[in-house]
């Protein structure tokens, strides 16, 4: 049986067997890859271009465009060309790569998804305190630590799951290469040093859950009992986008790993695995768009400015 040592590459799973469908898959992933690079492309022109938006709560916002068009590009270039070229194949040292930066890269999302949680409770929760407590410096340390969270969450995983001999072949039941999926080709005996990293993992996934479910408490009881039905309208208008991301984040993540094996299959497995690592990067720019007055206006002439030039 071939360890580790001698798996020079690993094989993806295919969309489809059918050229047809490989052509009609590439232009899928071509359309939403291209959709992904506008739309959080146009926000981090918008945020970086207008001085109004230099703001807390948008440079978090620019983080997580950066982020998401990191998440993407990680995954969805390679599922490209195995589609396009008829190919499965991805190197052992790719398939680590792939690993080390999709992890890097949604741990450093939950984490900054946190992060952005305790803006919106600073701001509504604490308003007069808004500027002592968020400024610059402190929004630059509270990104710095979501992202240096991530990588070394990612570099623990990377390390821990290639250092095991794999004896099991080298096809994994996935379109890119997935943590879960390279653990099942290693020996039963070894799994141990991941599942302990792994405990760690769910420890800080739920404590930053914890967070965001008490930030969230203590917003909703404050807007409840604003007086004012427009500041209601305008808290909630600062809060809902960060909440259906988070949700988005959250449901597609809880369905990829604790769905029931009962109804576990490899086609399921695709669906709901682009469900969490491709779609969020399409959607979270137009949920930030949509109900954000000041970001559309930007958006808006920042479309102008490009149509008429």
């Amino acid at each position: 049986m071939p360890n580790s040592s001698s798996v020079s590459e690993f094989l993806l799973l295919a969309f489809a067997d059918t050229r047809e469908l490989q052509l009609l898959h590439f232009g899928l992933f071509l359309g939403i890859y291209l959709a992904a690079l506008l739309g959080n492309g146009l926000i981090l022109t918008a945020i970086a271009c207008d001085h109004h938006l230099h703001t807390p709560m948008y440079f978090f916002l620019l983080n997580l465009a950066l982020l998401d068009l990191g998440s993407i590009s990680t995954i969805v270039p390679k599922a490209m060309a195995n589609s396009l070229w008829d190919t499965r194949a991805i190197s052992y040292q790719g398939c680590a790569a792939q690993v080390l930066f999709s992890v890097f890269l949604v741990g450093a999302e939950y984490s900054l998804l946190t992060v952005m949680a305790f803006d919106r409770y600073i701001a509504i929760c604490k308003p007069l305190h808004y500027g002592s407590l968020l400024g610059s410096r402190a929004c630059a340390q509270m990104a710095a630590a979501a992202w240096g969270s991530g990588f070394l969450n990612a570099v623990l995983h990377t390390a821990n799951t290639f250092s095991l001999p794999l004896c099991q072949g080298n096809v994994v039941d996935q379109f890119f290469c997935e943590i879960p999926h390279i653990l099942k080709l290693s020996c039963s005996e070894s799994y141990l040093r991941e599942v302990e990293a792994l405990v760690f993992s769910v420890s800080l996934v739920l404590g930053c859950f914890i967070f965001i479910v008490v930030s969230y408490v203590q917003i909703f009881r404050v807007v409840l009992r604003m007086p004012s039905e427009h500041g209601r309208h305008k808290a909630f208008s600062m809060c809902l986008p960060h909440l259906a991301v988070i949700s988005l984040f959250v449901s597609t993540a809880m369905l990829t790993y604790l769905k029931p094996p009962s109804i576990s299959s490899p086609s399921l497995g695709l669906v709901v695995s682009f469900l969490y690592s491709v779609v969020p990067a399409v959607v979270n720019p137009l949920i930030y768009s949509m109900r954000n007055q000041d970001l559309k206006a930007t958006l808006k002439k920042l479309i102008l400015v490009v149509i008429f030039t």
